[in-house]
C-alpha cells in the first residue's frame, strides 16, 4: 500500500495476482508529474494498487482508502448515495481535496465529481498528504487523490458479475483492444444497480471509458473518452436533537418527495500529446466535460415538526482543462519543469424551491407528495464563470544518491463571475446580483529527503516539507441564495516524515508529523449569509506500514492521531454568538486505525480482512454533542481455478450505522454509514 511498495507503473493486473509480492521500485507521478521512485518525494504519498483494489472488491472511495493512514472516505453526502466526503488530516470537507483523474482534475474549477469516479480499469490510486503541488494550481488543501488508468492498449483483460443485498447486481469488464499498426487501445466499461436498507434510496450508474494512443510524428497522441449515466435516489439524512440524533423518526426513513432524484449525464474528452524536443520532453493536455444534472429533494426543518422545504435544480457545469509543461534535464542530477495551465469552469442553475412545502409524520409511515406538485415559492438561478489559470516551475534536484530536493512557486490568476437572482414569490421584488473578482498570487512549496541509510532493499530516508496553498471559495451550488464571492481560504502547512524498508524489503513504512493553519474559512454567519470569518488549525501524526509475509501474503496496519480545532470562530447559536476557538472540528476524530490482511493466489482459496476503528467526535462545533468511536469489519472468502475465480463478499460486517457526514443544505442532519451487505462475486480473465 506504501508508495514506493507497489506493482510497476505500466504493469497488468490478471484476475489472480500477486499483491504481496512487491518491492522498492514503484514509480508515482502526483507529486512531480513526471515519474519519481516514491521513496525519493520528500511527502508523505501511499499507492492502493489495481491488483489490490480487485482482490479486496473496492468499487467506491470508501473502500479503495480504507486502509491508506489518517484517511476516511465514508459514501453518501449531500451529493447522493453515489458520492463520498473524504477526510484528509481531521478536516472533513467535501471541496478540500483534489481528485484528479489520469492528469485531468476531476470536477475543474468546482467540487471534486466524485459521483462520476470509477475504479474498473484502474491500475493504481495515488494518495498525496497536503496541499496540492504547483502543477495543479489552487485546488487542494489538505490532499490530493489521483486514479490512473491502465494506458491505452493494456487491461486488466478479466470481467465480473455480482450479486449483492437489496436486490444489487454489477458488472465490469476491462480489455484490451486489438491495436491498429501503432494504434493502441482499450476499454472499461461497468454497470450497477444499488439497494440499500432504506428501500426507497438506489443507485443506477452506467460508465464507458474509451483509451487510445498512437504515435504521431516523433511523439505520441493520445486521446480519452469516456461517458458516465448516474441515477441517484438519495436518502434523508437524519435531524440532531440535542446531545444525539433523534429516535423519533426510524434510522431509514426517507422524507424526500416521491420523485426525488440526483440524475447527471456527464461526457468528457482529453486530447494529450508528448514528444521530445532539444530542451526536453514537452507534455499538452486539453481535457473538457459537460455534466448535465437535475436534482430534486427535501429537507426536514431542524424543529423535528415534519415540515420539509423542497428543490428542484436543473445545473449544467462545463469543465475545461489545459496544461502544457516541459521537463528539461540540467544534468543527469537535476529536472526543471516549466509550464503553463488553465482550468476553466462555467456553472449554471435554476432552483424551484417549495418552503414549507409539505408535512409528514417522523416515523416514516407515510409517503411525501412528488415535488412537482408542490407550490413554487422561490425560484432562484445562478450564472458562474470561473478561470483559474497560472504558470509554474518546478526543480528537482539530486546532488547525489542521498538528497532530493523539490521546489516549485507558481503565479496564479484567478478570475470568477457570478450572476445570481431569487425570487421570493410572495415577497416582490426580484433580487438579482452580478459580482466579479480577481485575484493574483504566488504559490510555493519546498521539500527535502534524505536517505540516512541503505542496505540492499532496506532503507531509510527522512522528509521534511513546506508548502502554502490557497483555494477560491466552493460554490455548493444549494437552494439558497448566495450572491456574494468570498475571498480565498488560505493554509500554511508544515510536515516531516519517516519512510523506508526493512527485512530485505517485505516491511515498508511511512510516518508523519504535519501542521496546518487555515485562514479565511467560509462559515455561516447570524444572518445566515456565507463569510470569511474563522480559522482552523490542523496537526497530527499518521503511520502505517505493510509486511509481505509471502509472496502472496500481505499484513498491512495504519494510525493516525488528529487535533483539528478551531482558532478563531464566533458562532451564532440561533441566539447568541459563541466563541468556539480550541474546540474540535464536527466529525473529526482525533483516532483512526486500520489493519488488513490479504491472500491472494494465483489458484486456490483466497481472502481479506479489513478492520476500521473510527473513534469519538462531534456532532457541533461547541462539542455538547458527542459520538462515540465505532468499529467497521469487511472480509472477502474466494476460490480461483484456471480462468475463473468466486467471490464472496461482505462490507460493515458490524452492521453500525452511526453519523459520517453532516449535510450543508439540512442545518443539523447528518448522513449515516450504510448498512451491512453482502456479495457474490464471479469472475473470468482471458489473459
Amino acid at each position: 500500500m506504501l508508495g514506493y511498495a507497489a506493482c510497476a507503473v505500466a504493469g497488468v493486473a490478471p484476475l489472480a495476482p500477486r499483491v504481496a509480492a512487491q518491492g522498492l521500485e514503484e514509480i508515482v507521478v502526483t507529486a512531480t508529474r513526471i515519474p519519481e521512485p516514491a521513496d525519493r518525494v520528500p511527502a508523505a504519498i501511499s499507492v492502493v494498487t489495481g491488483r489490490e483494489l480487485s482482490a479486496r472488491g473496492a468499487t467506491d472511495m470508501a473502500t479503495a482508502l480504507s486502509l491508506v493512514s489518517g484517511v476516511e472516505a465514508p459514501a453518501g453526502g449531500d451529493a447522493g448515495p453515489s458520492s463520498a466526503v473524504p477526510s484528509f488530516w481531521g478536516l472533513h470537507e467535501f471541496d478540500a481535496f483534489l481528485l484528479v483523474v489520469d492528469g485531468v482534475p476531476w470536477g475543474g474549477a468546482y467540487n471534486p465529481a466524485i459521483t462520476t469516479l470509477d475504479f474498473t480499469g484502474v491500475e493504481r490510486v495515488e494518495v498525496l498528504k497536503g496541499a496540492a503541488p504547483v502543477m495543479y494550481g489552487a485546488t487542494a488543501f489538505v490532499g490530493v487523490v489521483q486514479a490512473i488508468h491502465y494506458p491505452a492498449g493494456q487491461a486488466a483483460d478479466a470481467a465480473e458479475v455480482g450479486f449483492g443485498s437489496f436486490g444489487s447486481v454489477r458488472g465490469s469488464a476491462s480489455v484490451a483492444l486489438p491495436a491498429a499498426g501503432s494504434y493502441r487501445q482499450s476499454l472499461a466499461i461497468d454497470g450497477q444497480k444499488l439497494g440499500f436498507s432504506d428501500a426507497r434510496e438506489n443507485v443506477s450508474n452506467e460508465h464507458i471509458l474509451y483509451r487510445g494512443a498512437v504515435d504521431l510524428g516523433t511523439g505520441t497522441l493520445r486521446i480519452d473518452a469516456d461517458v458516465t449515466r448516474v441515477r441517484d435516489v438519495p436518502p434523508s439524512p437524519v435531524l440532531r436533537a440535542g446531545a444525539g440524533l433523534t429516535a423519533v423518526s426510524p434510522i431509514d426513513a426517507n422524507f424526500n418527495p416521491s420523485d426525488a432524484r440526483i440524475d447527471e449525464d456527464r461526457y468528457h474528452v482529453a486530447i494529450g500529446y508528448t514528444r521530445p524536443t532539444g530542451w526536453g520532453t514537452w507534455d499538452t493536455l486539453v481535457s473538457y466535460a459537460f455534466s448535465d444534472v437535475t436534482d430534486v429533494r427535501a429537507f426536514l426543518h431542524p424543529d423535528l415538526s415534519g415540515t420539509a422545504d423542497t428543490q428542484s435544480q436543473s445545473r449544467h457545469i462545463d469543465d475545461g482543462y489545459f496544461d502544457t509543461h516541459l521537463v528539461h534535464k540540467l544534468g543527469a542530477d537535476t529536472a526543471l519543469i516549466l509550464g503553463a495551465d488553465l482550468l476553466y469552469g462555467r456553472g449554471r442553475q435554476t432552483g424551484l424551491n417549495g418552503n414549507d412545502g409539505y408535512t409528514v409524520p417522523l416515523d416514516g409511515s407515510t409517503l411525501p407528495p412528488a415535488a412537482s406538485t408542490i407550490p413554487i415559492t422561490e425560484i432562484g438561478t445562478t450564472d458562474d464563470h470561473r478561470v483559474f489559470a497560472g504558470e509554474y516551475v518546478q526543480i528537482d534536484w539530486k546532488p547525489d544518491d542521498r538528497w532530493d530536493v523539490v521546489a516549485g512557486v507558481r503565479l496564479n490568476e484567478a478570475y470568477e463571475r457570478k450572476a445570481s437572482s431569487d425570487l421570493v414569490l410572495l415577497l416582490p421584488p426580484l433580487d438579482s446580483r452580478r459580482v466579479s473578482k480577481t485575484m493574483i498570487r504566488p504559490t510555493e512549496t519546498i521539500g527535502v529527503s534524505y536517505r540516512l541509510a541503505a542496505s540492499g532493499k532496506d532503507e531509510t530516508v527522512v522528509f521534511a516539507d513546506l508548502r502554502n496553498a490557497f483555494k477560491p471559495a466552493a460554490i455548493d451550488f444549494g437552494p439558497d441564495f448566495r450572491p456574494d464571492l468570498l475571498s480565498p481560504e488560505t493554509t500554511q502547512s508544515y510536515e516531516i516524515g519517516l519512510k523506508g524498508a526493512a527485512a530485505a524489503g517485505r516491511l515498508t513504512y511511512q510516518a508523519e508529523l504535519f501542521l496546518l493553519d487555515f485562514s479565511d474559512l467560509v462559515v455561516a454567519t447570524e444572518s445566515g449569509s456565507l463569510a470569511n470569518a474563522a480559522s482552523e488549525r490542523l496537526k497530527g501524526i499518521e503511520a502505517e506500514g505493510r509486511i509481505a509475509v509471502t509472496p502472496e501474503l500481505a499484513v498491512i496496519a495504519s494510525a493516525s492521531y488528529h487535533d483539528a480545532s478551531y482558532t478563531h470562530y464566533g458562532l451564532f447559536d440561533g441566539s447568541s454568538i459563541v466563541d468556539v476557538a480550541g474546540r474540535q472540528l464536527p466529525l473529526s476524530p482525533q483516532l483512526l486505525a486500520a489493519a488488513g490482511l490479504i491472500l491472494q493466489p494465483p489458484r486456490g482459496l483466497g481472502a481479506t480482512v479489513v478492520g476500521r476503528y473510527v473513534g469519538q467526535r462531534y456532532l457541533d462545533e461547541e462539542n455538547t454533542a458527542p459520538v462515540g468511536g465505532y468499529f467497521t469489519l469487511e472480509a472477502n472468502l474466494s476460490y480461483a481455478w484456471d480462468r475463473y475465480r468466486v467471490t464472496i463478499q461482505g462490507t460493515n460486517l458490524t452492521n453500525q450505522r452511526p453519523p459520517v457526514t453532516s449535510s450543508e443544505f439540512g442545518s443539523q442532519s447528518f448522513y449515516l454509514l450504510p448498512a451491512r451487505t453482502a456479495w457474490l462475486r464471479v469472475g473470468y480473465s482471458w489473459r
